[in-house]
């Protein structure tokens, strides 16, 4: 299908700078290896969302474009590479995210929490935020993740229960919202937050539902985007949803009840994040 006008992006500048300093720290990034059509604007800024655990992931979801096969071993160094390119990018907001790694025993997790300490002994003062796998809904995983104190905890739902065997094989739709649901029970001062693909073939009714049941998991910041295929051996994009219906959405969910929703064609869950919560905090 052919993208329409109101999701073509244009080039931006200033981002070979970022590129450079993330190839000196060998960091990967969602941003690429998504290939996240956000990432001139974010790279300019500069700002990007890092990806940890290595670039191979052992899943295999039907909207990814990150490699799945057998990954690497851990870099005991990557923490410290985080928080180091983070500082040298001038960024004050760090937001944290992997590849799932169902193979390591804590999923992970010890790695993350790593992550967060080494961006906040390196950057006095930044915020952080994590973006999770389910870790295979052991929740000792992520009470390590979650006592690293991030000011955000991310896990995605991605797409609505239906859709979950060729969206998300592997994952669990009622798993992922208990993900959510325990980390706001053991650290209710922890903001939440969740994202959706939509145009991968739900129906209204269907988002309806998942912001209903994120609302009763007690998320308080929720992300609606547009699924784009990134590549041939991806789902092939259903319908491109126009941008007043995600407006539309957007109110919809703010008049159930959640902080913060962004809620338009080119947002993903990782994009504006310090905006969003700069605004939600400032209003507390």
């Amino acid at each position: 299908m052919r993208l329409p006008e109101w999701i073509r992006t244009r080039g931006f500048e200033g981002i070979r700078d970022t590129k450079r300093i993330l190839r000196n720290f060998e960091i990967s990034t969602v941003c690429e290896e998504a290939k996240c059509p956000n990432i001139g604007k974010c790279y300019s800024k500069p700002t990007a969302t890092f990806m940890i655990l290595g670039s191979k992931c052992t899943r295999n979801c039907g909207f990814c474009s990150v490699e799945s096969s057998s990954p690497e071993p851990l870099d005991a160094k990557e923490p410290e590479k985080v928080a180091l390119a983070a500082k040298e990018m001038g960024m004050k907001y760090v937001v944290i995210t992997s590849v799932t790694r169902d193979d390591l025993p804590d999923g992970g997790a010890g790695h993350f929490s790593k992550t967060v300490k080494a961006v906040r002994t390196n950057i006095p003062g930044a915020k952080v935020e994590v973006l999770t796998p389910d870790f295979k809904g052991d929740m000792s995983a992520l009470s390590i993740v979650l006592s690293s104190n991030p000011d955000v905890y991310g896990h995605n739902v991605e797409t609505v229960p239906r859709l979950y065997p060729i969206v998300r094989p592997g994952a669990n739709y009622t798993r992922s919202l208990e993900i959510l649901k325990y980390a706001k029970r053991i650290a209710p001062h922890i903001n939440t937050k969740s994202g959706l693909m939509l145009g991968l073939g739900e129906i209204l009714g269907e988002v309806m539902g998942v912001l209903k049941d994120l609302l009763d998991a007690r998320c308080d910041f929720v992300t609606l985007g547009q699924y784009l295929r990134p590549s041939r051996r991806n789902l092939p994009v259903v319908e491109y949803i126009r941008p007043e219906v995600f407006e539309r959405l957007r109110m919809i969910a703010l008049d159930m009840g959640f902080k913060y929703v962004a809620s338009s064609p080119l947002v993903r869950s990782s994009m504006n994040a310090e905006e969003m919560y700069a605004k939600v905090n400032s209003e507390d």
